[in-house]
């Protein structure tokens, strides 16, 4: 049985298929909720829905970057099966970066399902922060980027391209601080974040990035955690106008609704099942469904409707179950 990643991906049949979240946390409390959080939709949905990130960078005391990130090392021994726990460590150019590097991607026995790297705004800061955690040994951890400035945005094509970057995330913070006022403070805000030209230009421009060599854009942070209706609002603008498959939580409050909204709905998910069930009937040469034309393109388009609603925890019919056994 020819299996559709194969047929329709090609090349990109072996990209990474992330969770739609990623879940940030820094406090010694909040991350071991977040960790049992994980674990408890895990079990609910039969699927990680969404990754955990410990972050080093805003989560250490000034002067306490040592402790930190051991804590952060002995909570990653304690991550549930098949669940995904990545880190953030400090700017290659924070003196506590080789030191994150050391602690976090060098004991025997824990490997972090990714490492997110801040403030890089060129491609040789990237082959900097590679290359420290190289010499470490740490050849094969996946490699996600936060692009926090107007230059990193510049950059955004060439850092996209590296073979070991998996995921761009966007900065809104950072980015909109990194203009010296020249974009006032409702740009940070869930109104302004996507209504001032240089953001929304900024967050296309990643996503382009991203898509053009197979990576996952990831939206940045909603504020406002408390406003439901304004975060669905936010995620739905992220994913149907520019272009993101990933969102940022900062508040676990948030989680449920990001997945939610970056899944597919059930209707969504029965004519993406159905298209597929009529293309593999017919060897994936072009047919009519209710009166549609399709071909592997649009073939394409709904295999990847089902594959993020298997990343969502989406029940799937049994007939397209199997391919994700």
């Amino acid at each position: 049985m020819k299996h559709p990643r194969d047929v329709l991906l090609g090349a990109q049949a072996g990209r990474a298929l992330l969770p739609v979240c990623d879940h940030y946390s820094g406090v010694e409390a909040r991350m071991r909720k977040s960790l049992q959080m994980q674990a408890e939709l895990a079990q609910e949905f039969g699927a990680c829905v969404f990754d955990v990130t410990l972050d080093c960078e805003d989560g250490a005391p000034v002067g306490g970057e040592a402790d930190h990130a051991a804590l952060v090392l002995s909570l990653l021994q304690s991550v549930c099966l098949g669940c995904r726990v990545g880190v953030r460590l400090h700017a290659v150019d924070h003196s506590a970066f080789e030191a994150d590097v050391a602690t976090l991607l060098t004991h025997p026995s824990v490997k972090p399902a990714f490492v997110m790297l801040p403030k890089v705004d060129t491609p040789a800061q990237l082959a900097q922060a590679l290359a420290v955690m190289d010499a470490a040994g740490a050849h094969s951890v996946p490699i996600h980027v936060l692009l926090e400035s107007p230059l990193a945005i510049h950059h955004a094509f060439d850092i996209a391209a590296h073979p070991r970057v998996e995921s761009l995330s966007f900065g809104l913070m950072d980015f909109v601080s990194a203009h010296g006022g020249a974009i006032p403070s409702s740009g940070m805000g869930v109104d302004g974040q996507f209504a001032h030209p240089l953001v929304v230009r900024a967050k296309l421009a990643l996503s382009s990035a991203a898509h053009a060599f197979g990576k996952t854009p990831s939206h940045c942070v909603v504020t406002e955690f408390r406003d439901t209706a304004a975060l669905r609002a936010a995620a739905l603008k992220a994913r149907n106008e520019m272009g993101y498959t990933r969102m940022w939580s900062i508040h676990p409050d948030q989680i449920r609704t990001i997945v939610d909204v970056f899944a597919p709905t059930l209707g969504e998910v029965d004519e993406a099942a159905h298209i597929i069930q009529q293309a593999a009937s017919h060897e994936w040469a072009p047919t009519q469904v209710a009166g549609k034309l399709h071909d592997r393109a649009s073939y394409r388009f709904y295999w990847q409707t089902l594959e993020r609603a298997h990343q969502t925890g989406r029940a799937l019919p049994a007939e397209m179950a199997q391919y994700f056994s």
